[in-house]
């Protein structure tokens, strides 16, 4: 039995005036006959959009539909006039069951999947040649855009990304819970290991003795070939280099700073690569950066940055660093020449007289430093630029930078070594120079704090040689920190750190004792015959007189 269908007229109780049943019939046929069966729009499939609607408009009362003066929510015949079937007519009518149809399948009121982070950019691609961006180095993260969280990188998959995440949580499980274990015991200084610390010692040493002497023939050629098939795209392997426990350390170590840097990102504190300098051009070298630096943003932008390596100034493009270095007249740094022994050579350059210059030179230090923050207010600060020369002028090598007056006696600010000329005995040059000016000076030196990474491994290094050199050629019964420091200019409490770390500061009898281990001695005694006297500074080639004032 067909069911019957309201008019405009029907009673809000439900029921229907006869008097339009007949009309209604008539009409409904006229209008069967114009249009097709699948424009119209029933009873039931009017209130499935009513429903989908009401789902979606829940919450915004503004969008409800309109009201019949009965009360009741329009049904399909409630909007047809039923007095004039037109053509104009039919013509609105299919125009509104189309948008309801429309309406009908909207799905838009459904609650969206979020299968990744809110933050993702779907445009950003990893750098990575053939990666999908998918799966992460950490194993917590489904996508990820820039190398460091690359697992394809490390010669990886992500789903050995994710089982590597879920042995280090278990490992670190059983770490906090023999942690826990060992908290009743009487915690003293000199506490000797538990059985389980000593089990674990055991077996870290007897899995560092499985270390390999070398690769054979098939694992040099299976290397090789990897490194020509994709050069610096990927991560070099690292299997049988050295202990699987070491390695596993290392990846551990990747790991982490693969977290760090994603949370950075996720801050909104690191960007994927936008208005980040890639590589500059530094005379004949081609550098990698490291990190963000505050150029312009017409520079930033480029990726690819070509820089005078003698005025320091920045440019665009290789033409136009090609006409500007046949104009420069700067062989070296401007500023005096304080030091020259061979073809080394130091300037000082004031913050105040040469502004640009010592500007430029901190916003290429900050490509290659993390902490940083010293720009553009170089005024109150004195820059000792060291140099190599050749016959095409001085080259930068590095600088450290100190406040014109201190107050707590600072002799570095900030300290750098150029990237192609580390790891060969510049930077402990550059800080003996620090302190070769402190002790002209008649003055306690001690580097700026907080101390980055690299410059706290460097300083460790120096202080080290230092206090062994001078315990070398030390000849009396007892040893004063004072007189070290006096000596060497070294602050005292870099000193009793130091030698705290090298455990030969010693607490007996109510006194602090310097033990002169003798074998750490030998080794270093050992280490600088072999290292030679090439990258030393020379007291004598000094030619400095302390500034007064500022």
């Amino acid at each position: 039995m067909p069911r019957r269908k309201r008019t405009a007229g029907s009673s809000s109780d439900g029921t229907e005036d006869s008097d339009f049943s007949a009309d209604l019939e008539h009409v409904k046929a006229a209008v069967r006959a114009r249009r097709r069966s699948s424009t119209r729009l029933t009873r039931s499939s009017l209130r499935l959009s009513q429903s989908s609607q009401d789902a979606k408009q829940g919450a915004d009362q503004d969008e409800t539909p309109p009201r019949t003066p009965t009360g009741n929510a329009p049904s399909s015949e409630s909007d047809i006039d039923v007095s004039s079937p037109s053509n104009d007519h039919d013509e609105r009518l299919a125009k509104e069951l189309s948008l309801k149809e429309a309406a009908a399948h909207d799905l838009s009121h459904r609650p969206k999947r979020r299968r990744f982070h809110e933050s993702y950019n779907f445009n950003m691609k990893c750098p990575t040649p053939g990666c999908n961006s998918l799966g992460h180095l950490t194993g917590r993260h489904e996508r990820h855009f820039s190398i460091s969280g690359c697992p394809l990188y490390h010669n990886l998959s992500a789903d050995e990304c994710k089982g590597k995440a879920t042995t280090r949580d278990k490992q670190s499980e059983e770490r906090t819970l023999s942690h826990r274990q060992d908290e009743n015991r009487h915690s003293t200084r000199h506490q000797a290991p538990t059985d389980g610390q000593q089990r674990y010692k055991d077996k870290v040493t007897e899995l560092r003795r499985k270390r390999n002497s070398g690769l054979n023939k098939e694992q040099k050629e299976k290397y090789t070939e990897h490194r020509q098939s994709h050069g610096t795209s990927r991560e070099p392997l690292l299997e049988n280099i050295t202990s699987d426990y070491d390695l596993e350390l290392f990846r551990k170590a990747q790991a982490r700073a693969s977290e760090d840097l994603e949370k950075l990102r996720l801050a909104g504190q690191v960007s994927e690569g936008n208005n980040m300098i890639k590589t500059i051009v530094f005379g004949r070298f081609e550098l990698d950066t490291w990190y963000h630096s505050p150029y312009p943003e017409e520079y930033a932008r480029l990726g690819r940055l070509f820089m005078c390596e003698f005025c320091l100034k920045y440019m665009k493009s290789q033409t136009i660093l090609r006409r500007h270095m046949a104009k420069c007249v700067w062989k070296h740094p401007p500023g005096d020449e304080i030091y020259r022994k061979g073809n080394i050579s130091v300037f000082e350059v004031d913050g105040k007289k040469n502004k640009i210059y010592c500007q430029n030179l901190c916003l290429l230090a900050k490509l290659f430093l993390d902490h940083k923050t010293l720009y553009y207010d170089v005024e109150p600060f004195l820059f000792y630029v060291m140099t190599e020369a050749d016959n095409t002028g001085c080259h930068l090598v590095g600088y450290f930078s100190k406040e014109k007056n201190s107050f707590l006696n600072y002799n570095v600010s900030c300290i750098l070594t150029m990237p192609q000329y580390m790891r060969q005995g510049y930077g402990k040059m550059l800080i003996d120079f620090s302190y070769l000016l402190s002790k002209v000076e008649e003055k306690v030196g001690s580097p700026e704090r907080p101390l980055s990474d690299l410059g706290l491994i460097s300083y460790r290094s120096y202080w080290k040689d230092v206090l062994l050199r001078y315990l070398n050629s030390f000849q009396g019964k007892e040893i004063s920190i004072k007189e070290i420091s006096q000596e060497t200019a070294v602050n005292p409490v870099d000193i009793v750190s130091t030698l705290q770390s090298l455990q030969m500061l010693k607490y007996w009898k109510g006194k602090h004792l310097v033990l002169k281990r003798q074998d750490l001695i030998d080794d270093w005694k050992a280490k600088e015959t072999k290292r030679g006297n090439g990258k030393t500074i020379d007291p004598t080639a000094l030619k400095w007189t302390p500034p007064k004032g500022t």
